[in-house]
């Protein structure tokens, strides 16, 4: 038999809804907001045919660029050859959502303005600097009233 090349091939994997998670989606993903210049990750919904995106956009990652009322186009980066170009794709919000890349920057920009506060109400210079999370302390167990105990299996039984 001849190869495929159609517009879904080879995406039996890729287009597959998680255990589950089978049907239409929830009302929320329809009452999700998005505005220009958010940062959205393109996961295409198999369960909505209309408005999908190609399978080479699943899980790449865009600025919004425009509204609509049921849709938001995204401006990707693909790579061609030697260079990247830039991509305009219009995708159904079912097959957005907000990307969570920004999350931990956007939470430290939040901590930032609180040390700067503190610290011009302290009147010193600010410290923003993260330290990272060091090894646990050691610790002894004990084995006086903690008798050491032997786990195994149990062993067959009928009940007939």
């Amino acid at each position: 038999m001849p190869r495929s090349y159609g517009y879904r091939a080879r995406t039996r994997h890729l287009f597959k809804k998680e255990f589950k998670t089978k049907g239409l989606p929830h009302i929320s993903t329809y009452l999700e907001t998005y505005r220009i210049g958010d940062l959205v990750d393109i996961k295409a919904d198999p369960s909505i045919q209309r408005g999908m995106p190609h399978k080479f956009y699943h899980g790449k990652t865009g600025v919004v660029f425009n509204v609509t009322p049921r849709a938001v186009g995204v401006i990707l980066r693909k790579i061609v050859g030697n260079r990247y170009l830039e991509k305009r794709v219009n995708v159904r919000i079912e097959h957005v959502r907000h990307s969570a890349c920004r999350k931990e920057f956007l939470q430290r920009v939040k901590v930032n303005a609180k040390i700067l506060a503190d610290a011009k109400a302290k009147g010193e210079k600010p410290n923003y600097k993260r330290i990272p999370q060091h090894p646990r302390e050691g610790h002894v167990v004990s084995v006086v009233d903690n008798v050491p105990q032997t786990l195994r299996a149990l062993a067959f039984e009928t009940t007939i």
